[in-house]
């Protein structure tokens, strides 16, 4: 029972990203069009200090957009702010989060509220993969923790002023980062820590899989209430970033040879965050799943409906907010 447990969320990841890599061996990546200026519009991108996310923090301070990067490593941080600024486009600063930590975020969403500055967009990049079974200071799995958990809490405390942010025509975004392992991923709502079974390949790809379902709950919420603000998940592919340096040893050995030919570069894998951040094509466009500058269809279960609203309501209770 134990083994079958490891074994088949590490099959179905394995296969998903095979996949992934015939579809990039022949196809390349999108093309992003050109962006519209986003001068005085304020951005804050989670994990924005390397990879995709520095990539995408970048380009929107080029755009004219005021950055927040938040990060847990501070040299990386101040070295993201300066090697941004020195462009001369935009403005960033670096903020300290340690996402895992709901006092972290807490603080951080309430010392960004005191700014008292507008929020057009919030990308939840952040994110780890094929971690050893660890648990947080708040006794959460760390892949839960970190991809999923963290994010739904500082959306949450900074959805007020995303909603004051956005109007018609010029919607607020939030965008997060999933992956096509969430075709993988099973949720289980008495389990979510997975103490019973531990994978690092089901934990990962259970914190994929609950982005999405988050996604499609709260922009029906949203759509409910009449509020200026979508939300869309996306897949990057498979990136050559600091993400796969915890891939077991063959697949380590596997990966090397076709990296630089099958893999996205960080700025390639960036950009359908950016489509989905600022392109005109989606002003007003929520709910969607996007891959290589299209919308496709998610997983079957992320449709889910009584499942989304499950979640949802779990992840309330776990991180100590009331339901509106």
């Amino acid at each position: 029972m134990w083994l079958l447990s490891v074994l088949v969320p590490l099959i179905r990841l394995y296969f998903c990203g095979a996949r992934v890599l015939v579809y990039q061996m022949f196809n390349r990546s999108f093309t992003l069009p050109v962006l519209p200026k986003q001068n005085g519009r304020v951005a804050i991108v989670t994990g924005g200090t390397r990879g995709m996310g520095f990539e995408t923090a970048r380009h929107l301070a080029g755009l004219g957009m005021h950055v927040f990067i938040v990060g847990n490593e501070r040299e990386e941080g101040a070295e993201a702010v300066k090697k941004i600024q020195e462009g001369g486009k935009g403005k960033a600063e670096f903020v300290f989060v340690d996402l895992t930590s709901l006092k972290s975020v807490r603080q951080f969403a309430h010392a960004f509220r005191n700014r008292g500055l507008p929020l057009h967009l919030l990308v939840n990049n952040a994110g780890t993969m094929l971690v050893p079974e660890m648990q947080t200071e708040d006794g959460f799995e760390f892949h839960f923790a970190l991809n999923y958990l963290g994010h739904f809490l500082l959306t949450n405390l900074l959805l007020d002023i995303l909603k004051k942010s956005g109007g018609p025509g010029c919607c607020s975004r939030i965008v997060n980062m999933s992956s096509a392992t969430h075709y993988a991923g099973v949720i289980n709502l008495g389990d979510l820590n997975r103490k019973k079974h531990y994978s690092s390949h089901g934990a990962y790809a259970q914190s994929k899989l609950g982005l999405v379902l988050f996604t499609y709950y709260l922009q029906e919420q949203l759509m409910a209430g009449g509020y200026h603000v979508t939300v869309n998940a996306v897949d990057p592919g498979m990136v050559d970033t600091a993400l796969y340096d915890n891939l077991w040893t063959l697949a380590q050995m596997l990966k090397k040879p076709v990296t630089k030919v099958l893999f996205r570069t960080p700025a390639e894998g960036a950009s359908i965050t950016l489509f989905a951040a600022a392109a005109s094509e989606l002003e007003g466009v929520g709910a969607s799943y996007l891959y290589n500058g299209e919308r496709r269809a998610s997983a079957d279960i992320s449709y889910d409906t009584e499942l989304q609203a499950e979640l949802w309501k779990k992840s309330c209770e776990l991180v100590g907010l009331q339901q509106a």
